[in-house]
């Protein structure tokens, strides 16, 4: 049976959104989100400022997607480094502790983007306006842990995965330790509640 083909109009939307976000990475490779304006991005990306304007509403909106866009790529590898290690659930939450914050910890655009001297940077959308990124990231893990554990009950799913996204961005905006020592605290930290939400389940 033929896979079902992605409608016209669904596929130039998300044609655009890449475009734009693609643009604003090119744009912050040259300076920071503080002095990057919607019409920058706009004709970086070859299209009108409303155009811009009608698929995201404002900057912060923008700034917010952004984000969640910078995110996807991480968690497509925390995803592998969880269901890697399916036979250990220990293991598997600090193997993808571990693999988050050092790749997070790594990339030029990720440190630009939770670098904030006061003027206007993007720390804001992972902290004091971080409830989406936190609602996303953690519905994701969720679904991640799912896969990994389809026994596990729902609500220790969730309570997991919210806890871990919460400690992955408390750390990588302020790291103490290494990320391997990192991963291993917080493994232990949460093990007898990981044992018993997977490991029994």
């Amino acid at each position: 049976m033929p896979s079902a083909r992605t409608p016209y109009a669904e596929a130039a939307r998300e044609l655009l959104r890449q475009t734009l976000f693609d643009a604003a990475r090119d744009e912050l490779a040259q300076r920071p989100w503080s002095e990057v304006t919607m019409s920058d991005i706009a004709s970086s990306a070859g299209v009108s400022r409303q155009t811009l304007y009608k698929e995201f509403g404002n900057r912060n909106e923008f700034g917010l997607a952004f984000v969640i866009n910078v995110g996807e790529s991480f968690l497509d590898e925390v995803d592998q480094a969880v269901i890697a290690n399916v036979d250990d659930p220990r293991a598997a939450v600090g193997a993808a502790l571990e693999l988050f914050l050092r790749t997070a910890g790594e990339d030029p655009l990720i440190r630009m983007l939770l670098s904030d001297d006061g003027t206007g940077g993007m720390l804001p959308f992972v902290t004091t306006q971080g409830m989406p990124v936190v609602q996303w990231a953690t519905a994701r893990l969720a679904t991640t842990i799912e896969q990994g554990w389809p026994q596990a009950p729902k609500a220790d799913v969730l309570l997991l995965s919210e806890a871990l996204v919460r400690l992955a961005i408390s750390y990588i905006t302020a790291p103490s330790e290494s990320p391997d020592s990192i991963a291993a605290s917080v493994a232990d930290l949460l093990g007898p509640f990981i044992d018993k939400a997977l490991g029994s389940a």
